[in-house]
């Protein structure tokens, strides 16, 4: 096992820049993942790292080895691909077998090895079979095998989990999760799933155009995001955000107006039409009742006709123990989307008028020129 350093890597291919300036060091032991949308990076970075890539410049470190012009063979890391990549003609035991047997390994340590990874990813019943008599659950779990067979320094892996439905998925997901606390291997994970990042990793680092936007565990990251980018990326259903201008102590929302908290105003003293971008996470947002009315006059807060914010009812997806509603501000230019979790219990329909209230305590306030985050 080893940590990994990466020192202002950058990549270009002619005119185009895939990662600018990457740093960041990977203690030993530790899951991380890159996470981020299409082509933002991730996997430039981790085929880097595995060697299949070279960077136009940077320092990329190993443990304590200066790795730069070592070939990917030399490196010591482990990558399993989306695809598996699995010899179609060989068996399990083979295929688990296949790159011990390029090493060199002892036939006998083979053997051992093949049977204590096989019985520890329960794919023991399975070795005489080939890829495909195996379920794509089956032949995820040959490729981390074969993997885990090497006793690497580093786990790479490149989407491993996007080929499987969504059962298997979240199946494979928790195995991966104990399979690593069981081993221990420093290990590095691609996705574009925030779900896989926020679940899988002890940190998360944020990728957008081929640069960092934030690196952190992922409850940090979440309360805290360092822009608008992360702020809507992590989290599902997304961060809503609401276009504002501050005007007489308040947020001007299409033709509505939230009273602007008292936190947010000394800590941003925000001029008369200046333009903001609001954030609410779908589960801080309520249906404004009479239920909600009651509570809110018995603990004194917000008056209540600043408070809540008519919506129009667009879309409902009922998931099930709650109901997520799609819905939009009337007379908002550009048309402004709000999502929000209600009850199951709760019955709305497309065309309905509500109202809904934001909890400020949970309230995001980002620049919109820069996007970077202003509050909390």
């Amino acid at each position: 096992m080893a940590n990994v350093r990466l020192e202002s890597i950058t990549r270009r291919y002619q005119n185009v820049t895939a990662i600018d300036n990457i740093t960041f060091k990977i203690p030993d032991g530790e899951f991380w993942v890159l996470v981020g949308p299409s082509g933002c990076g991730k996997s430039t970075i981790m085929r880097t790292i595995a060697g299949l890539e070279t960077a136009t410049s940077g320092n990329l470190y190993i443990g304590d080895n200066l790795v730069n012009h070592i070939p990917a063979r030399q490196r010591d890391v482990a990558m399993v691909f989306q695809n598996y990549a699995l010899y179609p003609h060989m068996t399990v035991a083979e295929n688990l077998a296949f790159g011990l047997r390029m090493r060199n390994v002892d036939s006998s340590k083979i053997q051992e090895r093949i049977e204590t990874v096989a019985r520890t990813l329960s794919i023991d019943l399975l070795l005489n079979r080939k890829p495909k008599q195996l379920s794509g659950g089956q032949q995820q779990r040959v490729a981390l095998g074969r993997a885990i067979a090497r006793e690497p320094k580093v786990f790479l892996l490149d989407e491993p989990l996007s080929n499987l439905d969504a059962q298997l998925r979240d199946d494979t997901r928790a195995e991966l999760k104990q399979l690593h606390q069981r081993l221990g291997i420093t290990t590095i994970y691609v996705t574009h799933d925030q779900v896989e990042a926020m679940t899988l990793a002890d940190k998360i680092v944020v990728l957008k155009g081929g640069k960092i936007q934030q690196i952190g565990d992922p409850q940090s990251i979440y309360a805290k995001p360092a822009n608008r980018m992360v702020a809507t990326f992590l989290g599902n259903p997304p961060m809503n955000i609401l276009p504002a201008i501050y005007t007489s102590e308040s947020f001007q929302v299409g033709n509505q107006f939230l009273t602007c908290p008292p936190a947010i105003q000394k800590k941003l003293n925000p001029k008369e039409g200046q333009a903001f971008d609001l954030g609410i996470r779908p589960e801080n947002i309520e249906l404004f009742t009479k239920k909600t009315a009651s509570d809110d006059l018995k603990s004194d807060l917000w008056a209540l006709d600043k408070v809540p914010l008519d919506v129009e009812v667009k879309v409902v997806e009922p998931l099930g123990r709650e109901t997520l509603i799609r819905a939009v501000l009337p007379l908002s230019n550009p048309e402004t989307t709000l999502q929000v979790q209600i009850p199951a219990s709760l019955r709305v329909r497309p065309g309905e008028r509500l109202t809904v209230k934001l909890d400020f305590d949970r309230l995001f306030v980002f620049d919109p020129s820069s996007e970077r985050s202003l509050y909390p």
